[in-house]
């Protein structure tokens, strides 16, 4: 009996271990593939980005691989993966050093080895509490892009012991947002470091000019559904197809959850002129001369190009915000045409969308958002070890 027991429990493994490296195993599920070779060597970084989820999720990490490459000059920097396939993305597009670890006893062995000082997470993935409770470690939420979305204030902001924050918009809704909190105190305001990429060279159309709809996904709350797919996308395709040159940029999630949105997804995208899903988020942008979008992160992020953008109505109902008071606004039953044509002609929010940078951002000269992050860091690992050498000090926490 205790024979077959073993040889099952080894059939179960090998089994597990096959379909984990397999082409079937999902693209949203860590497949833990751990890489065994690394696991008594200890981390030459002093900063960890903490990746729990799937390939389908770097996007979420893109925007920092850059700032973050510089943090690795200055400190050394590890990312720490559940999914070998995102380990691999991320090796592919950065030469940031990359590990796969599937357990937290791994992370524990690991981390015991190691000098690592300062923890930074992008998204608030419950696997997060897996490296939340080494006390050794300042923890630090930088999120994934800033936005008025109802999703970007949370209460798990609370588990971090501080956030680095875009600018005084973010401040001021995760004030206003959450209860309890001490925003100001809790808050490190560093602009946004993706904005200090350059973008491409543009690909205009001498014929016509482009307008880019970049919609959101159906979100993971009703409550958050600010897509405009189901409502107004097919207008959308419809008024801007063959009057400008379209690019359509669909959301990296969009589909993941409901099976309608997948499929009108895939209606759109023949209708586009291009399809950017593969291409960095800035090659959009270079391209376009107009922003069609829903509340996201992709709006504030356009706001330093000086480029007219109409922000379209939320399904959803959604809390004032200067964006919404400040952007021309896309209602249902709008001529849609005619509201690009006059945006693209007279572009009467120019000067609003200025004060929105400032607000949103702050200070984005080329590079200042990067050095904002870069001290930041630094004066956190400079804070973390003053703590802990005041704790072996006092007896509480070995050497």
């Amino acid at each position: 009996m205790i024979e077959t027991r073993a040889w099952r429990q080894r059939l179960r493994i090998w089994l597990i271990r096959r379909l984990r490296s397999s082409a079937v195993w999902p693209a949203g599920t860590a497949d833990k593939r751990t890489d065994v070779d690394r696991l008594d060597q200890a981390l030459r970084a002093k900063v960890m980005v903490f990746f729990a989820t799937g390939r389908n999720t770097v996007y979420q990490l893109r925007g920092w691989l850059r700032a973050l490459e510089d943090l690795d000059a200055a400190h050394g920097v590890v990312v720490v993966c559940r999914d070998s396939r995102a380990a691999a993305a991320i090796r592919a597009e950065s030469t940031l050093d990359c590990l796969t670890l599937a357990t937290p006893a791994q992370l524990d062995a690991i981390l015991q080895l190691s000098s690592v000082k300062l923890a930074l997470y992008v998204n608030h993935n419950p696997i997060n509490f897996e490296c939340l409770r080494f006390p050794s470690l300042v923890h630090v939420y930088l999120g994934h892009g800033d936005s008025d979305k109802g999703v970007s204030v949370s209460n798990q902001v609370k588990a971090y012991d501080f956030c680095f924050l875009a600018g005084q918009g973010a401040l001021d809704r995760t004030a206003a947002g959450t209860m309890l909190y001490d925003a100001p105190g809790r808050s490190i305001v560093v602009g946004q470091p993706e904005l200090d990429v350059a973008w491409p060279a543009p690909d205009p159309d001498p014929q016509r000019r482009t307008v880019l709809y970049a919609p959101t996904w159906e979100a993971s709350q009703p409550s958050m559904c600010y897509s405009s797919l189901q409502t107004m996308g097919e207008q959308i395709m419809a008024a801007v197809r063959g009057r400008y040159r379209l690019i359509y940029r669909p959301h990296p999630s969009t589909g993941s959850l409901d099976p309608a949105y997948a499929a009108l997804d895939t209606q759109l995208r023949g209708l586009a002129d291009r399809v950017d899903t593969d291409v960095p988020l800035t090659r959009s942008f270079a391209d376009a001369d107009l922003l069609l979008a829903d509340v996201s992160a992709v709006i504030l992020s356009w706001l330093p190009s000086g480029r007219p953008v109409v922000l379209i109505e939320p399904a959803v109902p959604m809390l004032k915000s200067p964006l919404l008071e400040a952007l021309p606004l896309l209602r249902p039953g709008a001529d849609i045409a005619s509201m690009i044509d006059a945006q693209l002609r007279d572009d009467p929010t120019a000067e609003a969308r200025g004060e929105l940078v400032e607000y949103y951002f702050g200070d984005t000269t080329p590079g200042a958002a990067t050095a904002r992050f870069l001290q930041a860091c630094t004066d956190l690992i400079e804070l973390r070890d003053t703590q802990w050498a005041a704790a072996q000090a006092r007896g509480a926490v070995g050497p």
